[in-house]
Order: structure tokens, then sequence, then C-alpha cells
């Protein structure tokens, strides 16, 4: 692991970082906040996963989540969207290719090779972090993130019920099955089978009965604007809370009037996350 930079941010380090990724074949590069801390401690990780278009420092130049970090200590860590380079493939639309990578395992060429961000996010960063990160807790953990990376978070966790205690999304992606951005990008990585989607879509897998295990999705807290313009076709709130009202599922989902897709209405309630996820990993 490589350091970019670390600067000092309430009394923490705001740290980027680069590696060399074996799941992607790439550089990837990725940023961490640990808090003030006593020698010795271990504290909580809470990730954050990106959205369209979005690198790691969308967030960690925008997401405001630096000073709750410090109040409630965790470590705050943000990947990012995609593998990167030259010789990555790519399409000229903003919605598949690079800063597109949809947290799947891609299964179709040309993207097989690079485009193993759900490997990467599940396996490799989560043992590099444990590895070069001593003050990070990895028994307790939190996910959160937003569009395209709230689906991210919420199809992790289910699929790994016992690495997260708690997830929450902002204006997440709830149903690719059932959106164009979901089907553009499943069908494109990982080929016309809609059956190989759908441990993809967090709707889908709370129908198929992964929820039933009894430990997944324990916690979740859902914030999505009301003047998204993305909410009626693409993200589809509503989805998710009909999921979870039929498997029996806590789930707070929070219309927040007025409120848009953008960073605006994440650093608004980026802090509030932050709590919220402290509590539960506790």
């Amino acid at each position: 692991m490589d350091t970019v930079s670390e600067n000092t941010a309430f009394g923490g380090v705001q740290g980027v970082y680069s590696h060399a990724s074996a799941e992607t074949g790439t550089e990837m590069t990725f940023s961490v906040y640990v808090p003030p801390h006593e020698p010795g401690a271990k504290l909580p990780v809470l990730w954050y996963l990106s959205g369209l278009t979005c690198t790691h420092a969308n967030v960690t130049e925008k997401g405001e989540y630096r000073a709750a970090c410090a109040e409630h200590g965790v470590i705050f860590i943000a990947p990012d969207t995609s593998p990167r380079g030259d010789d990555v493939p790519d399409d000229e639309a903003y919605d598949f290719g690079k800063g597109a990578g949809f947290y799947v395992d891609a299964t179709e060429e040309p993207w097989v090779k690079n485009f193993r961000m759900r490997s990467y996010i599940e396996r490799e960063l989560p043992a590099l972090i444990a590895e070069c990160f001593p003050a990070a807790d990895m028994s307790r953990q939190g996910i959160t993130g937003h569009s395209m990376g709230g689906h991210g978070a919420l199809t992790i966790a289910l699929r790994n019920p016992d690495r997260f205690k708690s997830v929450s999304a902002f204006a997440p992606i709830v149903s690719p099955l059932n959106c164009p951005w979901g089907e553009k990008a499943l069908s494109g990585y990982l080929g016309p089978d809609k059956s190989a989607w759908r441990e993809y879509d967090a709707c889908a897998l709370i129908d198929d009965g992964l929820s039933k295990s009894g430990v997944s999705l324990p916690n979740l807290l859902i914030d999505q604007g009301t003047d998204d313009n993305f909410l009626k076709d693409q993200l589809k709130t509503g989805l998710l809370a009909l999921a979870c009202k039929k498997a029996a599922i806590p789930a707070t989902i929070r219309m927040q009037e007025g409120y848009d897709h953008s960073y605006y209405f994440i650093s608004t309630f980026m802090a509030d996350h932050v709590r919220w996820h402290a509590e539960r990993l506790r």
C-alpha cells in the first residue's frame, strides 16, 4: 500500500492510499479517515460506497463526515467505484464502464478481467484494511452508500450478514432488475440471463429469502429526497419498502422533503448516519 496523501482533520488523519489490486488487475485508490484514539484502541469501521461517475474523492471532499467520525470514534473508508487505467475497457456513456462498476463481478467480455468490484469490496480491500490499519475492528463493521453505492451497500450487506451489523443508504438504487440503469449495467456485465442478476438486486435478495436468516439487515436506514429527479424511474424506493414489509424486516425509510440527489443532500444527513451506525456498532 502506498500513501498518496495524509492530512490532520478533527484530531485524526484523513489519508488517501493506493495499491495494486489482484482482483481488478489495476492500481486502486481509496481513502480512510482514522479519528483520534488512544494507543491500542480498536474502532468500528464504516464503509461508504460511492455512486455513478464518482471516485473516492467525492465523499472525501464533500461528504462532511469527519467531525461526526471523530466524535463517535468511527473509521470511515471510501473505495473507488470501478477499476481505472488506460488498459481498462470503457463505454462512452456515464452509466457504464469506468466509474460505473455497480459492485458486481462481471462475467461478460471485455469486462470480466477488470470489473470485479464485488470481490474487491467484499474480500480484497477488507483484508488490506485489517493488515494496514491496526485500529480497525473488523468484527464491528457497518456499510452505507449513495445511489449506485447504496445498491452496493444493500446487496453486499445482504450477502454477508455475518459481517455487517448495520446498513444505511442515501437515495439507493433498490432494484436494478427494474430500472434502466440496472438493466443496462447488469445485462452488460453479466449477460442476458436475469436469474444471474438477482444476487445484485436488494429487493430480489430479500424476496428470495436471504433476509430470513435472522441476521441479514438487522438495522436499516434509508434517506431519500423527495425532489430527486431519479426517484421515479431509477431509484424506486417504494419497492424496497414493500420488500422489507413482506419479509418483516424493520426498516427506517425517511423521505426528506425538498432534497435532491446531490452531495448537498448527502452532507446534510451524513452526520446522522455516522451517529446511527456508531450506536449499533458499539
